[in-house]
């Protein structure tokens, strides 16, 4: 484990050091672990560059759980600070909701401080090219073996959105980002003995995980990064998305990347088995403006990348938002 913080906090200092003069500002929920993720990020710099400063910001959250104004202060854009922000502390807890998080440079999930994982770099800092898919396998990679156990009383709600999206028999179906390859029983069944499902998935961790369900059986399962899928143009009749869109880098290029090898009137089924407000307060904050899968800003993503909304629900127990290829 005391390699991974090495990875992250060599990384960081790679990107920031040519940079100088800056301020980091480290921002956690956890005021001791924020202090100690600063103390090596600063470690990280070159001598040369240890002159800077690194400082962990603490008390951000004020007595209502909003930020206090000298944090606010603290925030302000500048040219010579980076925010780094450390997802960290109870889940559902409150800090200032989310606002830190939403003007950081760089975030990092910190729920265990052995395991950092960066889960955003502003791209003027840092092309996605040179740590989405590192992070993003580091990120779920801890997460495979313990994830059907967390989240296996979501499969009803996985098949009743597969029923939704209504795939025809004989159809191929791709679950892009398929995990531990819980919907792909359902799709299998959809399809019937005609049909083809496909799985994928950039982690190698949870498509072993969904072999060792026996997943393996109804599907194919194939290593993938979903931005650059390995299939033909016009291929399949429904393209299936748990959790995946809105944590991409840039989910305009991914629902584009998911058109390619869509036919036309072919569909795309978004899915997850909460509601976004439900889910956003279980990491202790509320929706914001910005969203990708906000109503406002998904529909024209939408119609830019090749797609047509047919469906959007946002509701207590599961949220879905299902189109047509145009």
């Amino acid at each position: 484990m005391p390699e991974r913080i090495h990875e992250v906090t060599t990384f960081l200092a790679e990107l920031l050091a040519p940079r100088a003069p800056l301020t980091v500002i480290v921002d956690g929920g956890d005021h001791g672990a924020a202090a100690t993720f600063a103390s090596r990020l600063a470690a990280a710099f070159p001598p040369s560059a240890r002159a800077w400063t690194v400082d962990a910001v603490l008390g951000l959250s004020g007595p209502a759980g909003g930020l206090s104004d000298s944090a606010l202060n603290v925030l302000e854009p500048a040219a010579d600070r980076v925010i780094v922000y450390l997802r960290s502390g109870p889940r559902g807890r409150t800090l200032g909701n989310g606002e830190g998080e939403r003007r950081a440079q760089v975030v990092i999930d910190h729920h265990d401080p052995q395991w950092p994982v960066i889960r955003h770099v502003h791209p003027r800092l840092a092309d996605p090219e040179r740590w989405y898919l590192t992070e993003s396998r580091a990120f779920f990679a801890a997460r495979a073996a313990g994830w059907d156990a967390k989240f296996g009383d979501d499969l009803p709600a996985y098949a009743q959105a597969i029923e939704t999206a209504a795939p025809r028999p004989g159809d191929l179906a791709l679950d892009v980002g398929c995990g531990t390859g819980r919907a792909l029983p359902a799709l299998a069944a959809a399809v019937g003995p005609k049909g083809r499902v496909i799985g994928l998935d950039l982690t190698p961790a949870m498509l072993q995980a969904a072999r060792d369900a026996g997943r393996g059986e109804c599907a194919e399962l194939l290593i993938a990064d979903a931005r650059r899928l390995p299939l033909p143009d016009a291929v399949a009749g429904l393209v299936f998305a748990a959790g995946l869109v809105q944590h991409l880098p840039d989910p305009g290029a991914g629902l584009t990347e998911l058109a390619r090898v869509t036919r036309d009137d072919g569909r795309l089924m978004i899915f997850h088995p909460s509601g976004r407000a439900a889910l956003a307060a279980r990491h202790g904050r509320t929706l914001r403006p910005d969203e990708p899968l906000n109503r406002e800003n998904l529909e024209p993503l939408m119609a830019g990348s090749g797609w047509r909304l047919l469906r959007y629900d946002d509701a207590e127990d599961h949220f879905l938002a299902l189109a047509e290829r145009q």
